[in-house]
């Protein structure tokens, strides 16, 4: 992982014209079972205003867990955990929330049970709907549920949206083009950072990705290895993954 420190991201806020810079994060948390204070440290240095989890705590207790992360990171729970099997949705007081659901997807006999976390938020001027998934280990499942996740980021109506996760996949495979050809991948369209995501303490590859639709303008992507305030061991210690932070302008609501 790089050391050296990293161009500025832009920090959030929002424009004259009622446009909205807004600090995506996307991060593989592992169920919280590796060093927790490294993982807030990590959230909090990223200063976001969306955080969209996958591997969430989803068993016992889980939302008094997901809610204790977000309060260190000083940020609320959106939606998600249990009731989405793993993926959840943080956001800062920055956001005023529309409406949230969450969604199972089809369980295939033998497989974990994967979903949804959705919610539509207002930020500034700009409305953006965000979803976080996390999919499956199979080559096929994984297809299906890539556009089971375009067809509900479709259906919660909003022009502008943003979508990440745990793909488990590289770019190139056939779930990440069949996202690309009806999203755009962030990192290509505008790296900044860390490309590669897994594992944690020797990253060889990208399979946490940020998507949004168009209309919204990246104006940065990838892991924040280098971050003022982002240790190297903290994520190493902090979960597998390595996070993604993407710097967005939304447009306001016409």
């Amino acid at each position: 992982m790089a050391t050296s420190s990293l161009p500025p991201l832009p920090n959030s806020h929002t424009e004259p014209d009622g446009s909205a810079v807004v600090r995506v994060l996307s991060y593989n948390i592992r169920s919280m079972r590796d060093d927790t204070d490294a993982l807030a440290r990590v959230i909090r240095a990223c200063a976001p205003d969306l955080v969209l989890l996958q591997e969430a705590p989803r068993l016992f207790r889980w939302r008094k867990k997901i809610t204790r992360l977000a309060a260190a990171c000083d940020l609320v729970l959106l939606s998600g955990g249990g009731t989405a099997a793993g993926p959840a949705l943080l956001c800062s007081l920055r956001a005023t929330v529309e409406r949230t659901e969450d969604a199972l997807l089809p369980l295939t006999p033998g497989q974990h049970r994967r979903g949804l976390a959705t919610a539509v938020v207002r930020i500034g001027g700009a409305r953006l709907g965000v979803l976080s998934t996390h999919l499956s280990l199979r080559a096929d499942e994984r297809h299906e549920q890539a556009g089971l996740l375009l067809d509900h980021l479709a259906a919660l109506g909003v022009t502008h949206a943003v979508a990440g996760g745990d793909l488990n996949e590289r770019p190139g495979g056939r779930t990440f083009r069949r996202l690309g050809d009806g999203l755009r991948d962030c990192w290509t369209a505008a790296p900044w950072g860390g490309e590669y995501t897994f594992p944690a303490g020797a990253p060889d590859r990208r399979i946490d990705a940020v998507f949004v639709t168009e209309g919204v303008e990246v104006l940065g992507c990838g892991v924040p290895s280098g971050l003022p305030g982002v240790a190297e061991e903290d994520l190493r210690a902090a979960t597998d993954h390595l996070p993604v932070l993407t710097a967005l302008r939304v447009p306001a609501r016409t």
